[in-house]
């Protein structure tokens, strides 16, 4: 008699991202990841304790891929903004995971490699030592909530794009210049969310930046 299939952590972990891939965090159970691989959700508990550490090990795997090969180059806002750019493209790629990201973190080594690297590059500015972790939570709060409202906008079907951006071009062009007259003022040069996504993302992190090198001088 054939027993069952011993998955290992990688494998639980890939079959996971995929099932997240194709779904959303709300309906993901551990029950649902037993049923894809074949096995039950007892088995699985014996590689993580909870369903929350399961998935803060899924979002750091995609952590992990960005620093993949990582080299820092340029000066201390170069090195934060390319990280930043890494991190950005690698839940592009996986956009159900920014949420994951973004609710629950994650302790694991992609975790630490991308503070670390923050954090060497903040040293580097010439912060005092004292200024460096609230500066370094600022940008990662900032990282994350940019990365996680992208994605949010990237999960949509064409449909609910469609949807939303008919809903955003009444509420815009159709203001009433009575009751919204700045609205109604600007409403043809007014973006929805969904546009320029990339050069917004940068300016924000660049203003970032640029406020901590202010402070330095």
């Amino acid at each position: 008699m054939t027993g069952r299939r011993r998955w290992s952590t990688e494998d639980i972990l890939d079959a996971a991202a995929e099932l997240l891939r194709t779904g959303d965090t709300e309906s993901f159970s551990v029950r649902k990841l037993a049923a894809v691989l074949g096995t039950d959700s007892s088995s699985l508990y014996r590689h993580f304790r909870s369903k929350t550490e399961l998935l803060r090990a899924v979002a750091d795997r995609i952590l992990l891929s960005a620093m993949d090969d990582y080299r820092p180059e340029g000066d201390w806002k170069q090195r934060i903004t390319t990280l930043a750019l890494r991190v950005r493209e690698a839940f592009g790629q996986h956009p159900q995971l920014a949420a994951v990201w973004g609710r629950y973190a994650s302790g694991g080594t992609g975790s630490r490699l991308v503070m670390e690297e923050v954090l060497q590059a903040l040293r580097e500015s010439g912060l005092p030592d004292a200024e460096i972790p609230a500066r370094y939570h600022r940008i990662a709060v900032l990282i994350a909530a940019l990365i996680a409202s992208e994605a949010g906008v990237s999960t949509l079907t064409p449909e609910e794009y469609e949807q939303g951006m008919e809903l955003f071009r009444v509420a815009v062009l159709g203001a009433d210049p009575g009751r919204f007259p700045a609205l109604a003022h600007f409403a043809r040069d007014v973006r929805p969310l969904g546009e320029d996504r990339l050069a917004v993302f940068e300016e924000i992190l660049a203003v970032q930046l640029a406020h901590i090198e202010a402070a330095i001088g």
